[in-house]
């Protein structure tokens, strides 16, 4: 399967789109001018890391996401994207949400507790997907009021499926981000071995600016202090089972061997297996 994008476009804006590829890397989805997306999963599975979530998606799971920046990673299960990954997006804006039903956003004061969370994909939900492939499929048949048509279908049945007080409230919502704080970020990605300047997207700060308040709040610089905790976890999980030391290495976020070897004896005096025999 080769790398394959089909969309439909809204007013010269992505509204829905379908991607295809063999295999994929950790791929930052960047924050987009208060975009909130919807996400299915035709095939495969995808790993979804946000500032305080880890999600995997598959045809059974599917994502909402407010306007954030967030990394699509491989899962890892070999056998669930053997054939490839194929997902398909929705696409709101508030300007395109205005023009849909002609709401004031700010007259809601509905609010939810996440920015990025996992949808069962139901019949009804199942039913939609079916009718935008279908779409993007023979796009001959798209015009402006299909679109305007479906959109509203989505926010109609997502505010059933979220049980939203109303469509305002769920769009309401939609587009005000759960407030994150720095430190929320870094202790639930600490394990991911993500590099400083994607921790940084995470927290929507620039490299720079992520340094200066990563020593504010942690009184250490970033790269000290990640490493230290990771290896700390790894002299637990030395500790308590038998697994490979390269296994632990990986789990607690490091690329490669040598580097957890080299920190590991930098932190403890010893190596991982001296510390394990010890």
């Amino acid at each position: 399967m080769e790398f394959k994008e089909q969309v439909i476009k809204y007013k010269g804006r992505v509204v829905f789109i379908r991607l295809s590829m063999p295999s994929f890397n950790r791929t930052l989805k960047h924050y987009v001018e208060d975009e909130a997306c919807f996400m299915f999963v035709n095939q495969g599975e995808v790993g979804v890391r946000s500032p305080e979530d880890y999600l995997k998606l598959n045809r059974k799971t599917a994502m909402l996401a407010k306007c954030l920046n967030y990394f699509f990673e491989p899962t890892g299960d070999s056998d669930a994207c053997k054939d490839g990954i194929e997902s398909v997006g929705i696409f709101l804006y508030p300007s395109l949400v205005k023009d849909l039903f002609e709401f004031d956003l700010s007259l809601s004061s509905y609010r939810v507790d996440y920015n990025v969370k996992q949808v069962q994909v139901d019949l009804l939900l199942d039913h939609f997907r079916s009718s935008i492939d279908i779409l993007l499929d023979h796009p001959e048949l798209v015009d402006d009021q299909i679109i305007k048509t479906k959109l509203k279908e989505f926010v109609l049945l997502m505010t059933k499926s979220q049980e939203a007080p109303s469509q305002l409230d769920f769009l309401a919502a939609l587009f005000h981000p759960h407030e994150t704080e720095f430190k929320s970020v870094i202790q639930q990605n600490l394990f991911a071995n993500l590099s400083l300047e994607e921790l940084a997207a995470l927290t929507h700060l620039s490299l720079s600016s992520f340094k200066r308040k990563f020593k504010e709040v942690f009184d250490e610089s970033p790269k000290k202090y990640l490493n230290r905790k990771k290896v700390e976890r790894a002299a637990e999980l030395l500790r308590s089972n038998n697994d490979r030391i390269s296994d632990i290495a990986y789990d607690v976020g490091f690329d490669s061997l040598a580097t957890f070897n080299r920190n590991f004896a930098a932190e403890f005096g010893k190596s991982p297996t001296e510390f394990r025999v010890s």
